[in-house]
């Protein structure tokens, strides 16, 4: 079975991959940082909670003290990559098309393949399973069309992992800290300053109420898998579906959304919004963000009115 164990174990390798590389470049704290965010995933089901929050504790001090750099990692001279495009034209698309179509087949349908005791794909995870599937035949087709060895592509997923650096970290992170912030009662005090202030009894200004919290709050935790459990708990459940009647499962999707519109309006998406500029070298750090606003903002507004008209 293609489980979430497999996959983690996959992505442990990219990370101790990434270590190796940091190491041989004398680059020792970003080898540490990597490696422990390796044996997380590797050995995370075995370890004890308070080890494995002591690494994510240390993860963050190697960060926040700069530890975490990029290394040089040698590519080809100019003329041979564009030689290089020139005889693979749109066949470089191939692999990045595969692995949403593949993704989507498999979870369609491989997810069927499945016997006594046993299936193809996790049940419980199809589409994250079917999405490593998909990465993995990608990845050889990549391999096969620009005739490179496998170790190129540990390479330049390094490259590209080191390049993003503790910032690949976040969406975890912070879709973590939701819940943790939900386990701690923001939810419940997010409801009762809604109730106490706001005069929600129109099923509209709930709704109102509901998609700017969820893209609000989604830009002050940078995602909205944050956001989502918070304001779901503390708006979603209380007043759209137990007052007003609403239907939760359009809540759930069209609100995800709405986090999706404040994902596309703050720093603290770091990954999406800060990370593009500094590969692209933009003068402007911000100029991702500003160029997303106007979209970000539409949809929030066509979100609310799908939203009030579909659930109720």
């Amino acid at each position: 079975m293609i489980s979430m164990t497999l996959l983690y174990y996959v992505a442990a390798l990219l990370f101790f991959a990434v270590a190796f590389f940091s190491f041989n470049d004398k680059r020792y704290s970003s080898a540490l940082f990597w490696f422990s965010y390796g044996l997380i995933f590797l050995l995370g089901d075995f370890m004890p909670p308070a080890l494995v929050g002591a690494l994510v504790v240390l993860m963050a001090l190697v960060a926040g003290l700069g530890g975490v750099k990029g290394g040089v990692y040698q590519t080809l001279e100019l003329q041979q990559r564009l030689d290089s495009v020139k005889r693979l034209g749109n066949k470089l698309f191939i692999p990045a098309l595969m692995i949403p179509l593949l993704t989507v087949f498999s979870a369609l349908v491989l997810v069927h393949i499945q016997g006594d005791g046993w299936s193809l794909l996790d049940p419980k995870n199809a589409t994250l399973s079917a999405l490593g599937l998909a990465a993995f035949f990608a990845v050889l087709a990549a391999l096969y069309l620009t005739k490179e060895k496998p170790q190129q592509a540990l390479k330049e997923s390094s490259r590209l992992i080191e390049a993003i650096g503790w910032a690949f970290l976040l969406p975890q992170l912070l879709a973590t800290l939701g819940l943790l912030f939900n386990q701690a009662g923001v939810g419940e005090t997010v409801s009762q300053l809604t109730t106490l202030y706001l005069n929600l009894n129109h099923p509209l200004l709930a709704v109102t109420c509901y998609a700017i919290g969820m893209a609000l709050f989604t830009v002050i935790m940078g995602n909205a898998f944050a956001a989502f459990p918070v304001i779901t708990a503390g708006i979603g459940i209380p007043l759209l579906v137990l007052q007003h009647g609403g239907d939760p499962a359009i809540m759930a999707a069209i609100g995800m959304f709405c986090g999706y519109c404040g994902t596309l309006l703050t720093p603290m998406a770091a990954n999406f919004n800060i990370v593009p500029a500094a590969l692209l070298e933009l003068p402007d750090k911000n100029a991702v963000i500003k160029a997303q606003a106007p979209t970000a903002l539409l949809l929030l507004g066509v979100n609310i009115v799908l939203m009030y008209l579909l659930m109720f």
